[in-house]
């Protein structure tokens, strides 16, 4: 029983180290950080299963499809060439509010009536923007950014409220590689932009 306890941090440690190369790999906008995020995703599903936190399970089983289709989109995209970096069109910003206000809802639904939960709200608004956040990135929209750290902001607080004080110290490190993926995007935009104009 100890060594499978410490087996399973050690598992932890390495799901962990496996997201941040995901993160630090999408901050220099290169397409091979789904693979690590893929590696670390099912390690995470395999920890939360023997934690019993299935909410959490669900919400891992969505980044692993949207980061095959994320690397799918990113390596492809729509021409069948490697889609760029751009800001979400007004449609996409619609649907990105409208995939955060349906998962509040749904995940406030099933929280609060079929599990034990004692602070459904606030965890379901981590992963309401977190969901967001996940589809902007798969579409390589910057806005990505932007709802992936009103998730971490939000979860920091409830990370130390439920005592996960290693966790809540990876998100507040995911909080600051977000602000400096969201410049490192802008940037990469601009020079795109100025290529363009030199080249018509």
């Amino acid at each position: 029983m100890e060594d499978f306890l410490m087996n399973f941090v050690w598992l932890q440690w390495i799901g962990t180290a496996f997201g941040i190369t995901q993160v630090l790999l999408a901050r220099q906008n290169n397409v091979n950080n789904y693979i690590f995020g893929i590696i670390g995703i099912l390690i995470s599903i395999w920890v939360l299963y023997h934690s019993k936190l299935y909410a959490d399970i669900i919400l891992h089983l969505y980044y692993f499809v949207m980061s095959v289709y994320g690397w799918l989109y990113w390596k492809f995209g729509k021409k069948q060439e490697e889609a760029p970096i751009s800001y979400s069109s007004q449609k996409e910003h619609l649907q990105a509010l409208g995939i955060v206000a349906g998962c509040f809802v749904i995940m406030v639904f099933w929280l609060t009536r079929y599990t034990n939960s004692d602070v459904p709200y606030w965890d379901s608004v981590v992963s309401a923007f977190a969901w967001a956040g996940m589809w902007l990135m798969a579409r390589r929209k910057i806005e990505n950014w932007i709802y992936l750290n009103i998730s971490n902001i939000v979860a920091i607080p409830l990370l130390i409220y439920k005592e996960l004080y290693i966790y809540a110290g990876l998100t507040g490190f995911l909080f600051c590689v977000a602000i400096s993926g969201y410049l490192k995007w802008r940037k990469l935009i601009q020079k795109e932009q100025h290529e363009q104009l030199v080249h018509t």
